[in-house]
């Protein structure tokens, strides 16, 4: 079966959706000029290839109009109003999701529009209009929460009308629109929760809500509770300047939010037309709702409101050129750039280590620990959550049996970090030098480096790491302790540790949680929050500073990991999205492309160095990207089958077989791969 060829800088062949949350100048009781700022708008959408617009509602006569909605020549104007929006709309790309009034049987209802191409796609009424402090909407609005599988005649047309009807593109996999109106979103059970449930994944919101201190901030706890619970893309566009100012004042305030992360947000009490503007990420939604088995439970449980949703298909026919992509992508998804959430995130990551280790050491009967300090940051941090959470436990840091274990490689300014940090931080500490009885070994094996030739192989690597375990673990026999151990997931996700004998196992592995990208932060926040004293925290600076290496092979120059097997912020990157997403590398290289591509744009996280603020193009990241799922995918699961117990730290996820990664060990890596030929490389960055 052949493969589609991938329009590789198209964010719809990406699973991508743009959608914009458009507000502006209301002009009261005048539908003819609001049908007119419509279009106006929508054009400015459809340039900008968007796929979802929302206005505000009641948006073709205004919010605040109170008894005027009751008249008839106010009404007859909407529907003229409504006939102009849908005869304009026929070339557009943008489905629009507008909000008027309309008679149907004897009453008024509050409805959102949502037209096509020229069409009503179907018209959704408002279920709840309030009648309480300043809102009094039932004096002229009818409730529609029990209007489902009904029609309504719309410019000449019947067309579907309920609370019912979700909206589903039929050539854009996973865009599937439900539309609420204000209130509706501020209810116990909104009706954006059943229709989530029944497969919306767009989540619209047309509301008139005025301003009050505070409320702007209720608007976005409900956005962002909303699609969280609901694993679903939230657009709100709220009523702006021209509404009556009788009694209360507008701010025009939109929001785009997916899966409860605010992805834009325009300015609030703006003159003239604003819009939020955001890509909806749909394999993300389609993804997390997958993973989260009690998402459809739910569904099951409320099956008799959710099985009878009507879906309304259409062709979106949405573009194919490059539209950039309108949303952040962090270079570091374990290491968020903001600093305030970064302090959080490393705060909470590294008490998450050391309240695991310290139960671990209770319910075993308060063993000491040994550990391997190398002067690396791995070791580094293991070490100083060891430290703490004796701390904690009312225990002397001289209970940690802390070894540097020099080899043929070791330099003299790792080895003197090591000793300086077990002295800092007044653990026990030896040195023990494996050279000796790894030279033994390479001789009785028979190993060319015993003979005097320059032969560094994976053999000679090997048998300096798995005598660093060999020494630990019977260390730990002898002086009774637990070997802790030091590696990171980042390690695990590539398979770069020495299997069994060696620093693949431990007895409780601390930092099997963690990537390599998160580690250097956690320790940056452990010198600037003061953990451990001055001298500690000159020493951890040191060792900051320090190239990742493992100090196997002598030699001139020294032995850097990540010119083996690659960068680890890509390969923490590609990880995180495989992780906790499941993505295809295709879609994975294009994102790392946006996040990569110009060190100048978007943010750092704070305190990294300017020196190592590095750009990756898309040949980089493509090769790099291979590497990644060959070790992932085909080669390093026996070593992750086999890994010790450690506590899960991100939200990314874990590599524990007993957690939250199950594969199996004799897998392959063909399905990646063959996704990475879906499209030309070389063409795509010379067409960019």
């Amino acid at each position: 079966m052949s493969e589609v060829p991938l329009n590789f800088w198209s964010i719809y062949q990406h699973g991508f959706a743009r959608v914009a949350a458009c507000t502006g100048h209301t002009v009261i009781a005048d539908p003819h000029a609001n049908a007119e700022a419509v279009l106006r708008q929508a054009r400015e959408c459809a340039q900008d290839g968007v796929a979802v617009a929302v206005f505000p509602e009641l948006g073709l006569c205004g919010y605040s109009i109170e008894d005027l909605l009751l008249q008839d020549a106010l009404l007859d104007g909407v529907e003229q109003a409504v006939a102009a929006v849908v005869e304009g709309s026929a070339e557009l790309l943008p489905v629009l999701v507008v909000g008027a009034p309309l008679r149907h049987r004897n009453r008024i209802y509050n409805c959102a529009l949502v037209v096509h191409r020229g069409r009503v796609l179907g018209v959704v009424p408002k279920s709840y209009p309030p009648n309480y402090r300043e809102f009094y909407e039932r004096r002229q609005i009818a409730g529609g929460d029990d209007e489902r599988g009904g029609t309504i005649r719309v410019a000449g047309e019947a067309v579907p009308f309920g609370v019912d009807l979700l909206f589903e593109a039929a050539d854009v996999p996973g865009l599937v629109l439900h539309a609420e109106v204000c209130e509706d979103m501020w209810v116990p059970v909104p009706p954006s929760a059943e229709a989530a449930l029944a497969g919306a994944t767009v989540l619209a919101n047309l509301s008139g809500s005025p301003i009050t201190v505070g409320r702007a901030e209720d608007r976005k706890l409900l956005c962002r509770s909303a699609s969280s619970r609901c694993l679903a893309a939230y657009v709100y566009a709220a009523a702006g300047l021209g509404e009556s100012t009788t009694d209360l004042s507008w701010d025009g305030q939109t929001l785009i939010y997916e899966n409860g992360m605010l992805l834009d947000e325009s300015e609030r009490f703006a003159v003239g037309d604003q819009y939020a503007v955001a890509d909806v990420d749909l394999d993300l939604l389609r993804q997390e709702r997958m993973r989260m088995g009690t998402f459809d439970d739910n569904r099951r449980t409320h099956g008799a409101r959710t099985a009878d949703f009507r879906r309304v298909s259409f062709e979106l026919a949405p573009p194919t050129a490059d539209l950039g992509l309108r949303r952040r992508v962090e270079r570091f998804p374990f290491v968020p750039a903001d600093p305030d959430r970064l302090a959080l995130d490393c705060y909470e990551a590294y008490n998450i280590q050391v309240a695991g280790l310290q139960q671990r050491l209770a319910a075993i009967g308060g063993p000491k620990v040994v550990i391997g300090v190398s002067g690396g940051l791995d070791s580094t941090h293991a070490l100083i959550v060891a430290a703490r959470a004796m701390d904690r436990a009312g225990r002397p840091r001289s209970d940690i049996l802390a070894f540097t274990l020099p080899g043929f490689a070791t330099s003299n300014h790792t080895k003197d970090n090591a000793h300086r940090l077990m002295r800092a931080l007044g653990v026990t500490a030896a040195e023990l030098d494996i050279t000796p009885t790894a030279r033994l070994m390479l001789q009785e094996m028979g190993h060319p480096f015993a003979s005097g030739e320059p032969v560094y192989d994976v053999t000679f690597e090997n048998v300096q790491a798995g005598l660093r375990t060999d020494y630990l673990f019977r260390l730990a026999n002898q002086r009774g302790g637990i070997v802790l151990g030091t590696g990171d997931l980042s390690e695990l996700a590539l398979g770069w540790s020495t299997y069994g004998v060696g620093d693949q196992m431990s007895h409780y592995n601390v930092n099997s949680g963690v990537p390599k990208t998160l580690i250097q932060h956690l320790i940056r926040w452990v010198i600037s929050s003061a953990q451990f004293d001055e001298e500690t925290g000159a020493v951890l600076a040191a060792i900051l500073d320090t190239e990742i290496s493992p100090e196997l092979v002598p030699g001139e120059e020294m032995q850097s990991t990540e010119s083996k097997i690659g960068p680890y912020a890509l390969h923490d990157f590609t990880l995180f999205q495989v992780l906790r997403y499941g993505f295809r590398p295709s879609k994975i290289a294009f994102l790392a492309w946006h996040a990569w591509h110009d060190p100048a744009s978007g943010a750092w996280p704070p305190g990294f160095p300017e020196a190592k603020r590095v750009a990756y193009d898309l040949a980089e990241i493509r090769r790099w990207l291979e590497v990644f799922c060959r070790r992932f995918f085909a080669f390093a699961q026996f070593k992750r089958s086999a890994m010790p117990n450690g506590p899960k730290v991100s939200a990314g996820g874990s590599l524990s077989p007993r957690g939250d990664w199950r594969a199996p060990s004799d897998g392959n890596a063909r399905a990646w791969l063959r996704d990475l030929e879906r499209f030309d490389f070389e063409s795509a960055a010379a067409g960019r």
